[in-house]
């Protein structure tokens, strides 16, 4: 099957040069990944914006927060036999891993989807706190009963989990603190309550048993989520055999909740698929598409910071009912998008 994506004729709309760093000192590194919304007529991105110092011959330089939220930056030389820097995005030194970036958000909006501005009045979003100092990441976003509920990967020397903030302006947050404990990620929360629950994609990973699969969870109140059961697997030999998951909350649909995940292989190459849930039991899978939706095939996808990946946490769905306007971020280095027709996706779903 083809890659079924149309990618924008602009992209990439948003790259490391277009936006500036936080402090001085540091250079913003890669954009990844945004949530996406609507709010007061506009589209809106809250972009993952990762930030690092400059980098010498004989020295590995990176930020982390320290516990009063001041970025403190860590030097180690290339030649110390404590150190493994042979990954982009992860170095470890003296048994412990660190991120090589500092990530934050950074919310920027659009008159017409294509050309996005930082606008006046409205604050960055950094960690806080030790659970959060080594940045949050990889923010989706769902607009549900009146309120956003932002989830994202919160980072530390302590793991990876999610951290949840709640806001209904944009200027002010209510903090929920970290809502699924070490190791996972990729939380989704569907727009919509099903038999009076909240429901959540997420993705716990284990490096003995099991694997990076995608889960199902269940709340009463949003908060606290239980009654987890583990509905997408990877799938040896092909394109998702590595790790999956979720990618924006799940569109609901008259054939069942459909959602656009990604994919990667052992070896790091990161695609989209779509899978899709039952509308009244969403742990019931109906269908799974074989084969890639997208793929990393432009140059802006496949050379970068960190090649070879498409990824997505963000989409609008338009009026037509079909179209998808799907934002996602691109080498882990830039932030594009695309056009996807629901139509097009049922047809590559199989049984």
């Amino acid at each position: 099957m083809k890659d079924i994506a149309r990618r924008f004729p602009q992209n990439p709309l948003l790259s490391p040069k277009d936006l500036t760093a936080t402090n001085q000192g540091l250079h913003i590194a890669c954009l990844l990944n945004p949530g996406v919304f609507k709010f007061e007529g506009k589209t809106w991105m809250l972009v993952r914006v990762a930030e690092r110092p400059q980098q010498s011959e004989i020295h590995v330089s990176f930020p982390i927060l320290n516990i009063t939220g001041e970025t403190e930056i860590m030097e180690i030389a290339l030649n110390d036999a404590d150190l493994i820097a042979t990954d982009a995005r992860v170095v470890r030194y003296k048994g412990v891993d660190y991120l090589t970036t500092l990530s934050h958000l950074r919310l920027l909006c659009s008159d017409d989807g294509i050309k996005f501005y930082e606008p006046e009045g409205y604050s960055k979003l950094f960690g806080s706190g030790t659970l959060q100092t080594f940045g949050i990441e990889d923010c989706r976003v769902t607009f549900l009963e009146s309120k956003f509920y932002l989830t994202f990967t919160a980072v530390s020397d302590s793991g990876v989990g999610v951290g949840m903030r709640t806001t209904t302006n944009w200027k002010t947050f209510e903090s929920h603190g970290m809502i699924l404990p070490p190791h996972n990620k990729d939380v989704a929360i569907f727009e919509e309550k099903i038999n009076g629950l909240y429901y959540m994609l997420h993705r716990p990973s284990s490096v003995d048993i099991g694997g990076n699969y995608i889960w199902l969870a269940e709340s009463p109140d949003g908060l606290h989520w239980g009654n987890h059961k583990c509905i997408v697997k990877t799938r040896e030999g092909y394109w998702d055999s590595g790790r999956v998951g979720a990618g924006a909350a799940p569109i609901k649909t008259e054939k069942g909740w459909l959602e656009i995940y990604h994919g990667a292989t052992k070896e790091h190459r990161y695609c989209l698929g779509a899978f899709l849930l039952d509308l009244n039991d969403p742990s019931k899978v109906i269908a799974r598409t074989e084969h890639p939706i997208m793929e990393p095939t432009e140059p802006y996808e496949v050379s970068g910071f960190f090649g070879h990946v498409v990824f997505t946490n963000g989409h609008i769905v338009e009026a037509d009912g079909d179209t998808i306007t799907m934002y996602y971020g691109a080498a882990d280095e830039f932030v594009c998008g695309a056009h996807l027709s629901i139509k097009e996706i049922f047809a590559a779903l199989e049984v």
